[in-house]
């Protein structure tokens, strides 16, 4: 049986009534760029995660770059957060010319351990970037407790977190703002890419629409800071609204093939993940931990199972990032997880049938090299 890792191509049939007809008319109107699908994504995705502002960017990288720089973050200033994680989080920080400062990992859910935040907080601290990975939200009242303490901003890395809640808050509505990702693979995904700055601040806002037209005010051609060109095109946004008439049903199916897997592998081999009784995950991944991996996946491979690691190597371990951290052994959960962590398939697309084959071999090969 083949069990792919994604279907891409399956999501646009599902939406392509929707989707064909709005091409045709952006191409006929010539209206390209932020008309009125970009209003429509903001307005609903802002109304979605009960926040005042959406500003709709041209990549999740750039959405967690020009909130960083619209919340005030600069050079010097310090950022804790995770080496666990997609390069954009941490190079972001850098491009701002801020510092980030890496604290360690929890081991069954992936993302910051608040116990560890306080100790890693200097004179220079100007803020948290929890990361919200996998679709699961970090322990956010004890980050949101911490930084009030300390007089500290809170910005979340909601690339993976779309329409993720905890304790009835959607993403983007704990921290000074949000940055979220619409690149293809995601449970919204765009043609291409995509994202969304979240904010309940109207300075953020108004700085974040002026950051994506080249720091351009309310005037055309009279600028108020150096931006950039971070428009996302309306092809893009209206994509984006097809998609999210069934992001719903579609995060649902998610669910019920996260569930099936947490079922038969509780009592395995694997560490499955665990989610808190507070959150709402949208599984856009369904990661496990083995530390046979490597030769785990080669096994699913000659199945026809696709899997693949997020992320093998901490970016405290990568060239350009090395001199923020403490080198190898200081990160000792995040080393550890990076080389145990596959994620396996937990589209929409995937029937009972497969999903079911998936664990029957999982299950057969856990102990591949015993």
């Amino acid at each position: 049986m083949r069990v792919p890792f994604l279907d891409i191509p399956g999501q646009y049939k599902e939406v392509r009534h929707l989707i064909d007809p709005a091409i045709a008319e952006i191409m006929e109107t010539g209206a390209y760029v932020l008309g009125k699908w970009n209003t429509q994504l903001e307005t609903e995705l802002a109304q979605r995660h009960g926040v005042k502002h959406g500003i709709a960017l041209n990549s999740g990288t750039d959405a967690l770059r020009i909130g960083m720089q619209a919340a005030g973050i600069g050079p010097g200033d310090e950022v804790i957060t995770t080496a666990f994680t997609f390069v954009a989080t941490v190079e972001t920080i850098v491009q701002v010319g801020a510092v980030p400062v890496f604290v360690d990992v929890i081991e069954n859910t992936f993302d910051i351990d608040p116990d560890l935040i306080e100790a890693a907080i200097t004179p220079r601290t100007k803020a948290i970037l929890p990361i919200h990975l996998f679709g699961q939200l970090c322990d956010m009242p004890a980050i949101m407790d911490i930084a009030r303490r300390h007089n500290l901003m809170v910005l979340e890395d909601a690339a993976q977190a779309i329409v993720t809640s905890q304790d009835g808050v959607m993403a983007g509505g704990f921290g000074i703002c949000a940055g979220v990702s619409f690149y293809v693979t995601k449970n919204l995904g765009a043609a291409g890419d995509g994202g969304l700055l979240l904010t309940n601040d109207d300075e953020v806002a108004r700085r974040s629409k002026s950051l994506r037209v080249h720091g351009m005010g309310r005037e055309r051609y009279y600028y108020d800071e150096i931006g950039y060109t971070s428009r996302m095109a309306e092809l893009q946004a209206a994509v984006l609204c097809a998609k999210l008439t069934r992001l719903d049903a579609w995060n649902e199916r998610r669910a019920e093939i996260a569930e099936r897997y947490q079922a038969a592998l509780a009592d395995s081999s694997y560490g499955i993940p665990y989610i808190r009784p507070n959150n709402e995950c949208t599984w856009h991944q369904y990661t496990v931990r083995h530390d046979d991996r490597d030769a785990i996946m080669a096994g699913l491979k000659e199945d026809g199972i696709d899997s693949a690691i997020y992320y093998p190597v901490p970016l405290h371990l990568h060239e350009p990032y090395a001199h923020f951290g403490g080198g190898a052994g200081s990160l000792p959960v995040t080393e550890r997880v990076s080389k145990q962590c596959f994620s396996l398939p937990v589209g929409h697309h995937l029937s009972d049938e497969q999903a079911d084959y998936v664990i029957q071999r999982l299950l057969a090969r856990q102990s591949v090299t015993a």
